[in-house]
């Protein structure tokens, strides 16, 4: 059966996300710190819209590009909340998730040979698609000591004539680092130099600590060569309902709607009406509800840092998402051994940070979208696994 495997599909490497979590599945009352998923419920406003689409009969296709009225939604709060202008008819589709979206991106303006820079470390997916798209992902290596920022002397280092574009994830899974304006500005002016086209995956835009989100489309003379990748899943609480949307401009958009409607059609349409109550219906109210999640991160997030600062793990401190990137290099081993021994003797999941690039070998990544108990009990026993370590055992 192997001859009929195509030879991308076979030499790219399994999520190491899943591949980790078919362990946890298989351990019982294990405490997970692992998955990038919010542990809150869909408020039940979006619910009821989407309960309420199927009662009606809307169950049939939308146009390619998604209900023309969530377009309108989408253009608006774009604009409103990251200053991002985007006509809803041409420059705005819906996708299944932020993650179809990075997919169509890709295959829209990948060629086979071409360069696609990837910040390292970064989310599972990024370099798998790039390969399937027969382009050549480069990895950009950042680190703790830079607060996990893509700094221009890094892109500078592995640009090559080949090089076409860069992805471009902040707020940054796993590392939770952001990139403020002053930052984008500088990294600006290397993609505007070398002629770069950005992929700017902003699914955490809502989820930030202190400074609020800047979208490098907002930066001057970024918005013709960004396509703008956002969705529902991470700010609404929405995962399941798979819902996410590019903003580009509009020839980037015809290239990709080609992609997207061979490939999916349209995007469910319930969750479509969903993510148009999210947008609109009680629309003070839905927002609301997004920052008490988000305040709730917060103390989730400095209960974390603390505990595993206490027991003994350097910790950069993460400004967006809700994720802690811990290094255990001192202790003397990698993230992928203490991973799997706190799992095996502690029945605590984190992910391996080897996941998400070479950069995070030594590191693991924690989700703080757990309950504050979890937490509390998930930094006893990593303490208690250091204490371990230190001992020889």
């Amino acid at each position: 059966m192997r001859n009929f495997i195509s030879k991308k599909a076979g030499e790219i490497k399994p999520s190491g996300i899943r591949k980790f979590f078919d362990i946890v599945n298989d351990t019982k009352g294990a405490i997970s710190l692992g998955v990038g998923e919010p542990d809150f419920i869909t408020p039940w406003n979006i619910r009821d819209a989407a309960i309420t689409s199927v009662k009606q009969g809307y169950t049939q296709y939308t146009s390619n590009w998604g209900l023309k009225e969530l377009r309108a939604e989408i253009s608006e709060y774009v604009k409103s909340r990251f200053d991002l202008n985007y006509d809803a008819d041409g420059e705005v589709f819906v996708t299944v998730g932020a993650s179809e979206a990075i997919d169509v991106a890709l295959r829209a303006v990948t060629d086979d040979g071409d360069e696609v820079l990837i910040p390292d470390p970064s989310y599972v997916s990024y370099a798998p698609c790039v390969t399937l798209c027969g382009g050549v992902p480069v990895s950009v290596p950042t680190s703790a000591k830079d607060e996990f920022k893509l700094l221009p002397e890094q892109i500078e280092s592995v640009i090559t004539p080949k090089t076409k574009a860069i992805i471009f994830p902040y707020p940054n899974n796993p590392t939770g680092a952001i990139m403020e304006r002053e930052y984008l500005i500088k990294f600006a002016e290397v993609v505007k130099k070398h002629d770069l086209l950005v992929i700017s995956d902003e699914i955490y835009a809502e989820l930030t600590y202190g400074d609020k989100h800047v979208s490098i489309a907002s930066v001057d003379g970024m918005k013709e060569r960004t396509i703008y990748i956002n969705g529902f899943s991470k700010a609404f609480a929405m995962t399941g309902w798979r819902i996410g949307y590019v903003c580009a401009p509009r020839e980037f958009c015809k290239a990709m709607i080609k992609v997207h409607q061979y490939a999916i059609m349209c995007a469910p349409t319930f969750s479509q009406y969903a993510a148009l109550n999210a947008l609109r219906s009680g629309k003070e109210d839905n927002f609301s509800t997004v920052a008490e999640m988000r305040d709730e991160y917060d103390v989730r997030r400095k209960v974390l840092l603390s505990g595993l600062r206490k027991a003994g793990l350097v910790c950069f401190e993460p400004k967006g998402a809700f994720y802690m990137f811990p290094s255990v290099k001192h202790l003397g081993i990698d993230g992928d051994t203490f991973a799997e021994r706190l799992l095996k003797e502690k029945k605590v999941a984190v992910v391996p940070g080897s996941a998400f690039g070479n950069s995070g070998k030594y590191h693991f990544r924690c989700a703080y979208a757990a309950s504050l108990k979890n937490i509390h009990k998930a930094i006893e026993a990593i303490t208690e696994l250091i204490a371990d370590i230190k001992s020889g055992r």
